[in-house]
């Protein structure tokens, strides 16, 4: 696994300093990792102006200092896996232009952001790139930034983007809404209650009687597709629904897409069932933390999403008691400390990871990190669009990433095109859904 990682010489490698040993959640993310599916994620970052590489790269260099992870890399040291620093990190290397031929419109963008998508990042380097496409069709730039998910998960990914990518404020910080999350309880809090965890465990446990349709073998090839939403219309419809969250109008909107295309093209399905990564990450904790900023934190809860109902206000109040039984019950967190109690026993935990990957457990994962809160810049350009992406797995052919900046939330799908054809019609469908959703709450 790490054979690329152990190609420098041990004399060098015991002179790095070892930041910290791999946690089971990165050995377990690089171990789902083969020869059709990759580990990262990615950002596309759409600029309002053409940028300057060369500016960009001294822009990095000089701040990695305040990102230990883009200056780390894999490595085994006394047969430990761990992350290592490394001091003569290439910034060329991860920074490179990318030979775009004529500026691409929407459509080429969405294929070269796929092709892209599909290279596997250096095991040998830090794992991270951000290549370069220097001029659109519609005038700017666009920033194809992949990082490793073993690495960093989303919430820590925005964090980097602050310290490393993102202009200074006048503050003298860069805006992010990473450490912006609702405060959780702490899985210590409810471990010891042990019915409670069993119930939490049966509601993810697989469902048989459950037909997903995107289970299939999945091949090295992707689609991306996109959608945006206005934000703070998605907040007025959300709350005036039973109290419902942004995170509940997510999964109404994609229960809604889902439900367009579903009919269309697979006939009628009752439910769709959809994971929903949830982050530990203590928000409590300033940016310079080691914890706050370090490593894989979440876990998850799963939901059937309704697609019976044809209202979409029906659909929204129907994912808000859902949810609400899952964060009041803490399943999150029951399930997060199930977990490390089986990484006692590496077996046990390998066979519930397999359980809880099952097409049977889940038919797509759907996750939301909160982005800038504030309009941000790069080298003085705006970023005009944020879009995350996350990288699909074996018998789960869709996945869904959605991101906020400022005052849009937007939406990546990524798919395998040679079990999804269509991924940018079911994008056209949500984004039908979401507008229904927001016209519901107006006056007739």
């Amino acid at each position: 696994m790490l054979a690329a990682g152990r190609s420098r010489a041990a004399a060098g490698v015991r002179a790095s300093r070892v930041v910290r040993p791999l946690s089971s959640e990165d050995l377990s993310i690089l171990a789902l990792e083969n020869e059709t599916v990759a580990g990262h994620t990615c950002k596309v970052i759409v600029l309002s102006d053409r940028i300057d590489i060369d500016l960009l790269r001294d822009s990095i260099a000089s701040r990695l200092h305040l990102t230990p992870q883009l200056a780390t890399r894999l490595c085994e040291i006394d047969g430990t896996p761990s992350w290592v620093w490394d001091p003569q990190v290439d910034v060329r290397a991860h920074v490179v232009l990318c030979d775009a031929g004529e500026p691409p419109g929407e459509a080429g963008l969405r294929v070269r952001v796929a092709r892209i998508f599909e290279e596997r990042l250096d095991r040998s380097r830090p794992l991270w790139r951000i290549d370069v496409v220097p001029g659109l069709a519609g005038g700017g730039s666009v920033l194809i930034w992949r990082i490793h998910h073993a690495l960093a998960d989303g919430s820590t990914a925005m964090r980097i983007a602050s310290a490393a990518l993102w202009d200074e404020t006048p503050d003298g910080n860069a805006r992010s809404g990473g450490s912006r999350q609702r405060s959780r309880a702490r899985a210590d809090a409810v471990a010891g209650r042990r019915l409670e965890a069993l119930l939490a465990v049966a509601r993810e446990a697989p469902q048989p009687w459950l037909r997903s349709p995107f289970n299939g073998h999945v091949s090295a090839r992707r689609s991306v597709a996109f959608a945006s939403f206005d934000l703070e219309s998605l907040r007025r419809v959300a709350a005036a629904t039973d109290g419902a969250t942004v995170n509940d109008a997510v999964l109404a909107v994609v229960a809604g897409g889902l439900r367009r295309w579903l009919e269309a093209r697979h006939g009628h399905l009752g439910a769709v069932r959809v994971k929903v990564p949830v982050s530990l990450h203590d928000p409590s904790l300033a940016p310079g933390d080691d914890g706050a900023q370090l490593g894989n934190r979440d876990s998850f809860f799963c939901l059937d999403l309704p697609l019976e109902p044809a209202d979409p206000l029906d659909r929204l109040s129907a994912v808000r008691h859902a949810t609400r039984v899952r964060k009041e019950e803490h399943d999150a967190q029951h399930l997060d400390a199930l977990m490390r109690e089986l990484a006692r026993t590496p077996r046990l935990r390998t066979f519930a990871e397999r359980v809880l990957a099952h097409p049977r457990s889940f038919a797509l994962n759907v996750s939301n990190v909160p982005g800038p809160r504030q309009p941000v810049h790069v080298l003085g350009s705006r970023v005009r669009e944020l879009y995350t992406l996350a990288e699909i797995r074996e018998h789960h052919a869709l996945r869904i990433a959605v991101i906020s900046l400022a005052d849009t939330l937007n939406f990546g799908l990524s798919a395998d095109p040679t079990l999804i054809g269509d991924v940018d019609h079911l994008a056209r469908d949500m984004q039908r859904e979401g507008s229904a959703l927001m016209a519901a709450l107006q006056p007739i």
